[in-house]
């Protein structure tokens, strides 16, 4: 019983002490995302800068991750091209990417254009000042961490991962979570669309 209550106590402590680095550093647990209200923000393209206002009129698909992401950001990005596939030319044309990296140090906006067109043509990368990036990250819940490595990355970035949807309103109606299947998405997407034909319907 003593030993089972030494582990505990050491269990605890460790617990104890990442709660106090995440909140040193400032951000809640990853995984556990602060409220998020959405809203627009305003980020640089390697076309110029890009308000998220100036793509009112789609569906917006909103990832905050990095190009130099080894796994999450390929399979979910991957994922979302998947289930736009299984949709119309039509339903496509209504739908806009945005990538936004959280890694500005290193990833430059050409570098952001040409990794989004890897997975989807069309889709936009957006990065700006450490600060601006933290804003528009803050607003829709996203939390990340820098986190020091051995190898010649130097450091990898530790993030949520959620797939943020906005309506052609700009408001924000939901996210997906990582594990959300192409099908999953898909729904999802077209439930944003035609609540928009709807309401343009009614108008």
């Amino acid at each position: 019983m003593t030993k089972r209550i030494l582990i505990l106590a050491v269990f605890l402590a460790l617990l104890a002490a990442t709660l106090w680095v995440w909140r040193a550093s400032g951000l809640p647990p990853l995984g556990k995302p602060a409220a998020a209200a959405g809203g627009d923000f305003t980020l640089q393209s390697a076309d110029g800068p890009v308000s998220l206002k100036d793509l009112r009129g789609k569906v917006v698909l909103l990832y905050f991750g990095y190009t130099y992401c080894p796994d999450v950001c390929p399979t979910s990005l991957a994922l979302i091209t998947q289930a736009l596939k299984q949709m119309t030319p039509e339903e496509q044309a209504r739908v806009q990417v945005v990538f936004v990296s959280v890694d500005p140090e290193r990833d430059t906006p050409q570098r952001l254009k040409e990794y989004i067109a890897f997975f989807r043509p069309g889709g936009i990368g957006l990065t700006g000042t450490p600060e601006q990036v933290a804003q528009a990250a803050k607003q829709y819940g996203a939390v990340y961490r820098k986190q020091a490595v051995t190898s010649a990355a130097g450091y990898v970035v530790d993030h949520s991962s959620y797939t943020y949807i906005l309506g052609p309103d700009g408001t924000l109606r939901g996210k997906l979570l990582h594990a959300a299947t192409p099908s999953e998405m898909v729904r999802e997407i077209r439930t944003a669309l035609t609540a928009t034909a709807n309401r343009q319907s009614e108008q």
